[in-house]
């Protein structure tokens, strides 16, 4: 078995409110404090991006109350914002479109964007996924060495992204730029204000009512046409509505699944046996593998919820109208819930992890999509460059809401 971290920092001294938590090395072992010693704690809450401070919140670390608040979700809402800080409703729509939203507009927004990512569509884009990964890894293999997020994890789900919603290639590269300016809030290397961070999602939003209305009037083959001319029971997406799912959509299918790929590369370095493992028999173990990185990388730390009645978990009453947020991050290191969390296990079966939500309302929409493009990425780099491998340290991004890797060497025998 791993060792389970561990932390010196006593537990009233434990203050997950705090930027400086996200600065510790012994994090793992503060999250494992607290499983074990405190399950539910409450923690003061810092000012947002030029917010007033909050009035603190209850952070959910085991697994299993984890999933209970994520699959009630008429007793834990989202229509108060995902994020801990408050935002005038107006921004958490505007920023996070259905993930602040709570039935019946979160129902009725879900079953129309749902037509542009049903299995079906998502298999037809296999296709395309692997011949735009087969491009990226052929760029870099005369190299002999890159910086992988920049060069290898980050272009699949950015160009994927883009093409499915028909954004013109010449616009993929700003794409990328906004969606790390809105996720890089906390990091001093993007020094994002709240004029910045508004700059950057009126930016998205005005390009995607341009694009949303350009389609409604002449549709094409992409998920844009799909979302503008979808009707459900008489219901269809306005402008407004679209530009907020885009800003998400980039954003979200962007980042995460880069995250993902990216620490799923520290891991096979980490742990080559579990490499040589799926490697041997990469078709038989790929659907355990791909859960595995997920989990291991858990690319969201948490999300927000606000109770709407009076509960209690893990012993600890919680009133109405008060903030639990779940940890992720956590849960996804479980002792309760994964044996041996600590290892990263390519074979691990059960899996049932939360590294795309809880389950329930809020379960991660493209989370097939997602799964596809870190199997195939894995794929092609281990049939072209079997022997990559991270180099160093990776530089993480600061913050307690992304487990994002801004930049990571690797190296191979140049092909």
């Amino acid at each position: 078995m791993t060792p389970i971290p561990t932390t010196d920092l006593p537990l009233d001294e434990i203050k997950l409110g705090s930027p400086e938590v996200w600065a510790r090395k012994d994090r793992a072992g503060i999250f494992a404090k607290l499983r074990a010693e405190r399950p539910v704690s409450f923690h003061a809450e810092p000012e947002f991006i030029g917010f007033p401070a909050g009035p603190g919140f209850w952070s959910l670390t085991r697994y299993a109350d984890v999933v209970r608040a994520s699959r009630d979700s008429e007793t834990f809402i989202s229509g108060k914002g995902s994020n801990i800080g408050d935002l005038p409703i107006e921004l958490l729509e505007f920023f996070g479109s259905m993930i602040n939203m709570d039935a019946p507009r979160h129902t009725k927004l879900r079953k129309l964007v749902n037509r542009g990512f049903t299995p079906r569509m998502v298999a037809s884009l296999e296709e395309s996924v692997r011949a735009t990964t087969r491009r990226i890894v052929d760029a870099v293999a005369p190299k002999g060495s890159c910086n992988f997020v920049e060069e290898i994890a980050a272009p699949l789900p950015l160009k994927i992204i883009c093409d499915m919603m028909g954004i013109p290639e010449a616009d993929n590269r700003r794409m990328f730029e906004l969606s790390n300016t809105i996720l890089g809030i906390g990091d001093p290397e993007f020094g994002v204000t709240m004029d910045v961070l508004m700059a950057a999602a009126i930016e998205l939003s005005q390009y995607a009512q341009a694009l949303g209305e350009e389609r409604a009037a002449k549709a094409r083959e992409d998920i844009t046409s799909v979302l503008m001319t979808a009707d459900v029971d008489g219901d269809r997406l306005t402008t407004a509505e679209f530009a907020s799912f885009f800003i998400l959509l980039v954003v979200a299918g962007n980042e995460t699944t880069r995250n993902a790929i990216s620490h799923g590369m520290k891991a096979l370095t980490d742990f080559p046996d579990e490499r040589r493992k799926w490697m041997a028999d990469f078709d038989g173990v790929a659907p355990t593998a791909v859960e595995e990185i997920v989990r291991w990388a858990t690319p969201v730390i948490h999300f927000r919820r606000t109770t709407t009645r009076d509960v209690e978990l893990s012993g600890q009453k919680i009133r109405e109208g008060e903030k639990v947020v779940l940890w992720y991050t956590s849960a996804n290191r479980d002792e309760a819930a994964f044996t041996d969390p600590y290892r990263f296990d390519v074979t691990r079966t059960p899996n049932e992890h939360v590294g795309f939500g809880g389950g329930g309302a809020h379960y991660c929409l493209g989370a097939n999509l997602a799964r596809q493009e870190i199997r195939v990425m894995f794929q092609e780099l281990f049939r072209t460059l079997p022997d990559i491998h991270v180099v160093g340290e990776p530089d993480m991004l600061f913050s307690g809401f992304i487990h994002g890797i801004k930049r990571m060497r690797v190296e191979w025998k140049p092909r």
